[in-house]
């Protein structure tokens, strides 16, 4: 069969195949620890089953409208105004099953075949595919962990041309863990206001911040009528599989994007959303204890990986990834991942995963137990030492 040319522009998220070839490790009997993929450990809160499980038998199970249901809408917007310091209400909100199509809509709305894209990286791989797919010319912003994983402004600055037409930024950021300062911010939204440049920023790791503050770009004059916030609630409530998230975005975006909700998905979950209403209503102390726990892991593999020789670690200001050099240990990132999984039983990422400029690193994920992170990081000495 015949492709379409388009599908030679639409990349993967290395996660998914890097967890699938660890899966039949694991089933040719391999004992795996699994430090690659981007999904909270722990198990969906009580109250917030029980809520999607009564939302079902109420008869939550028919189409809804395309941006969501409207009081779902509405307490997505307290939150969120409440949060960022700004004032938008459930009319600014689309639903929908993930924060991905969100990134995905708000690019077939806005970019044109030729349009220039900025966006991380190292960063999320989907950025740039989706960019690539539809027609757009992605323009990569260096992180450099010099600056804390972090851009350079004035850099930045010179990459914006007449044809950029939309900034894409991530804090905290995956899989890096920086957090992007309040000045840093600032700058970007400069850039936005004299460009005439929309701002898609993924905030989907606010709540997994351990040091500093988190800046949303959508809080600044003249910003919020050219951001779309992404975010949702797989992270915060470990709700991964029950698919949803949401945009918050202009006026004018809304019905657009409600647009292609409807020739894509028709509609998010019903039962769903009314599950997320009780996680926004009910108690955080599940929530709160998660992002502690994540913490404390934080500490376990930063301090060990920095006593692997070779290895060189940042410590992650937020989301659950740390993002290790391992050039000092003489082996490729990518021949370090693989060898890892396959040699060491340890799944991680390569750095190119998340683009050119992460070449050299790889990336654990720390949402897994600290018994395991801790059989981890013997598995990764023993590995190092082998290879030395």
């Amino acid at each position: 069969m015949d492709l379409a040319r388009r599908m030679d522009r639409l990349g993967t998220e290395t996660a998914f195949e890097v967890l699938a070839k660890a899966r039949r490790l694991e089933a040719e009997g391999m004992d795996i620890v699994h430090l690659e993929i981007g999904e909270p450990d722990f198990d969906t809160p009580a109250n917030i089953i029980e809520a999607g499980a009564e939302a079902i038998s109420q008869g939550y199970t028919h189409y809804g409208p395309s941006p969501g249901l409207s009081d779902v809408r509405e307490r997505i917007a307290q939150e969120v105004s409440a949060t960022r310091n700004i004032s938008t209400t459930g009319e600014n909100v689309v639903i929908t099953p993930g924060g991905k199509p969100i990134m995905f809509f708000t690019m077939l709305a806005l970019v044109d075949e030729g349009d220039e894209v900025l966006y991380p990286n190292p960063g999320f791989p989907i950025y740039e595919s989706m960019v690539r797919f539809v027609g757009g010319v992605p323009v990569p912003m260096r992180l450099y962990e010099s600056k804390g994983f972090n851009f350079d402004v004035e850099e930045v600055a010179s990459q914006v041309t007449p044809k950029t037409k939309l900034i894409i930024i991530n804090s905290p950021n995956n899989p890096c863990g920086s957090v992007m300062s309040r000045e840093d911010v600032e700058a970007l939204a400069d850039l936005a206001r004299e460009n005439d440049i929309v701002v898609l920023s993924d905030e989907i790791y606010r709540r997994f911040l351990y040091q500093g503050e988190h800046h949303s770009v959508a809080s600044l004059p003249g910003m919020r009528d050219r951001t779309i916030i992404l975010d949702g609630f797989s992270k915060t409530y470990a709700m991964t599989g029950w698919r949803i998230g949401y945009g918050v975005m202009p006026l004018e975006l809304v019905e657009p994007i409600s647009r292609l909700v409807t020739n894509s998905v028709s509609c998010t979950a019903s039962f769903t959303q009314m599950a997320v209403l009780e996680a926004m209503n009910g108690p955080q102390d599940e929530a709160h204890n998660m992002v502690a726990e994540f913490r404390r892991r934080r500490d376990i593999i930063v301090q060990g990986l920095n006593r692997v020789p070779g290895i060189r670690c940042a410590m992650p200001k937020g989301a659950f990834y740390v993002f290790p050099n391992v050039e000092g240990t003489g082996i490729t990132s990518r021949e370090f991942a693989d060898g890892l999984l396959e040699e060491g039983g340890v799944a991680c990422l390569a750095g190119e995963s998340f683009g050119e400029y992460g070449v050299g690193y790889v990336r654990f994920s720390f949402a897994n137990s600290a018994e395991n992170i801790e059989k981890a990081l013997e598995r990764i000495d023993r590995f190092v030492a082998a290879k030395a």
